[in-house]
């Protein structure tokens, strides 16, 4: 059976060498989150910090910092996960060999959460000053819960079936928040903002209860992007192998009667705060702006309490893993939500929600002799209309016949490949002002942005280079040209200039210096950027530069463009403005003083030696 509790998981994982004790005070301020984001990059243990600095609470870090850990963690139901997905997506098996689905409605029991009147969460009783106050980046506005499972319910029907469980985040000091409130951050999407706006439509507080710790379900539940109207702790049950406690009482949220702690309160109606900066999982801050307020009634905590936590920043980081796991268990349903597609790749290294790629079908008219994307702009709006996918700004599709020979997840290939077949007259189709993540600040505004999808069918494959144009000429302010790979170069441009939701002077000037018979187009791809010898260093940092860092409604241009009943396209190569802008966010950096202090507990004779 799986862990009740995260005391249980962590005295296993030390048992089998997966979980470490850090004795050595350690400050949660920058310290913590830089060794666990150190430990993460080198594919260490779980971190069990006992003596955080100003806290007696324990701190859990990198529980989840490896796909072979979390599997470990919760190996005794991923089985009957899997036997679920097959039934859901290939009901015939059961026919096929019954037998093997026989534990089913054994294991169907765990999606009802078990009422109770009491629990260990209930021992104690504090305050938020009193809590872990972890502090990742430098230019953070306070401390951060930052593996929070927050918890609502229907104000209107209210129950366990009417619930959400998200991990929005929690800012528990800093800015202008009372010593009994905490900033409560959620992005466009997200199944809170449904339960919010029915408690402004009653004009009543919406009531919030937010746990840290527990059963370590809980919080894989709580990042799973389910369906609206699918409760996230009937999946944490079925995670956990077992019924989730809740402790029920007349009129308040249940809370799990094994968290480690349980913030109750209430978003309170119409009040806004500034929350933030934080320093998110894109790579850079994201600023300070309104969000709503939680009053905060009563900290419970259990004797034995322990804080897990993580820390975000530019890719990869603990949460890749979260998204591979939830990947690995769901992804066989995309073909069944979503008919037509055969695979969908959010690019963790482009950020997850800036890049995707689809493979999908092609059907709609297989007796033309010439090849043209149909049934995948169908399926494309589908994608882009669906859950977490629709916050993508750039989409690349193709068909399974035309990418026989490649991997969705081998990414360099698969982009190489939609270089060598598309046709940026005819296959480049944008959505100018829509929505984007809230965390994205390359739109026109918070939450506001634009999309482009590339649908791509081999019509003929181009020759693709990977040497530079003998004497290739650049207009004035652009130069040091690097290959990034075959069909893309990156050129360095001037500082940008751009004021937010317009167009750069400089990529005009530089797009029209051009013709489309001009060398330069033996790159269907290039990228103005602010360093070129970073972004051709890596793959992984051309993803990142390139797709953190434009808007394609504003960002995207071609070498001889034109415009024919409202559709873009050019006839040469296709130009990406990469730069950072002024209205960017910040992008984010460890302080050299607290690397070298961190790095103390690296030698020899210290609980980090070894590991970092």
């Amino acid at each position: 059976m799986g862990y009740k509790n995260i005391q249980q998981c962590i005295l296993d994982l030390e048992k089998c060498g997966q979980l470490i004790r850090i004795k050595e005070e350690v400050n949660p301020y920058l310290e913590m989150a830089l060794i666990q984001r150190m430990v993460y990059a080198n594919k260490g243990p779980a971190l069990l910090f006992e003596n955080p600095k100003g806290c007696s609470f324990p701190m859990l870090g990198n529980l989840f910092g490896t796909i072979e850990r979390t599997n470990y963690i919760f190996r005794d139901t991923l089985n009957t996960i899997e036997k679920l997905v097959k039934l859901k997506t290939e009901p015939f098996n059961f026919m096929k060999n019954p037998m093997s689905f026989s534990k089913i409605p054994f294991h169907a029991k765990n999606i009802f959460p078990k009422k109770v009147h009491n629990g260990p969460v209930l021992d104690n009783v504090t305050t938020l000053d009193k809590l872990p106050q972890l502090v990742s980046w430098e230019k953070d506005g306070g401390a951060f819960i930052t593996l929070p499972q927050v918890y609502t319910e229907s104000p209107g029907k209210g129950g366990f079936k009417n619930s959400n469980l998200g991990m929005y985040r929690v800012q528990i000091s800093g800015n202008k928040y009372e010593k009994d409130e905490a900033g409560l951050h959620y992005q466009i999407h997200r199944g809170i903002g449904v339960h919010h706006s029915e408690a402004i439509e009653l004009n009543k507080p919406l009531k919030v209860n937010v746990f840290v710790g527990g059963a370590p379900s809980m919080t894989v539940a709580a990042v799973m992007p389910l369906p609206e109207g699918m409760p996230e702790i009937s999946f944490a049950g079925l995670l956990a192998g077992h019924r989730i406690p809740f402790i029920t009482h007349h009129n308040k949220l249940p809370m799990p009667a094994e968290a480690d702690f349980c913030l109750t309160g209430y978003i309170i109606p119409d009040k806004l705060k500034p929350e933030g900066p934080f320093g998110d999982h894109l790579g850079y801050y994201s600023l300070v702006h309104d969000f709503p307020v939680m009053k905060v009634e009563k900290v419970y905590h259990r004797n034995d309490a322990i804080w897990p936590f993580t820390t975000v920043g530019r890719p990869p980081q603990e949460d890749t893993s979260f998204g591979k796991f939830i990947h690995d268990i769901t992804g066989e349903l995309i073909p069944d939500v979503l008919p037509g597609v055969k695979a969908v790749h959010a690019v963790d290294a482009a950020g997850v929600h800036p890049l995707l790629l689809a493979l999908g079908s092609e059907r709609y008219t297989p007796y033309n002799k010439e090849k043209i994307p149909l049934e995948l702009l169908t399926i494309s709006n589908a994608i882009l209309g669906h859950g977490q996918l629709s916050l993508a700004k750039y989409l690349l599709i193709s068909t399974e016949s035309d990418m026989r020979d490649i991997s969705i997840n081998n990414i360099k290939e698969f982009f190489i490949r939609i270089l060598e077949i598309a046709d940026f007259r005819t296959d480049l189709h944008f959505q100018t002002a829509t929505t984007i993540d809230t965390l994205d600040y390359t739109g026109q505004g918070l939450n506001l942005g634009s999309k482009l999808v590339v649908a791509a069918v081999n019509k003929g494959k181009k020759e693709l280079v990977d040497k530079l144009p003998e004497n290739l000429n650049l207009p004035e302010g652009f130069n040091s040209p690097k290959v990034v790979c075959k069909g893309i170069l990156a050129i360095k441009g001037p500082n940008a200039k751009t004021k937010r939701g317009n167009n750069s002077s400089d990529i005009v000037k530089f797009v029209r210096f051009f013709k489309k018979d001009n060398p330069i187009n033996q790159f269907p791809l290039i990228v103005i950027v602010d360093d070129t010898d970073f972004v051709s260093a890596d793959f992984d940092n051309f993803l990142w530069v390139t797709f953190t860092r434009s808007n394609p409604a504003t960002d995207v241009y071609g070498i001889e463009p034109f415009t024919k009943c409202k559709h873009w396209g050019c006839k040469g190569a296709l130009i990406i403005d990469a730069r950072i802008k002024p209205f960017h966010a910040p992008v984010l950096e460890d302080n050299p003083d607290v690397i070298r202090s961190v790095k103390k507990l690296a030698e020899k004779g210290k609980s980090l030696h070894g590991i970092v």
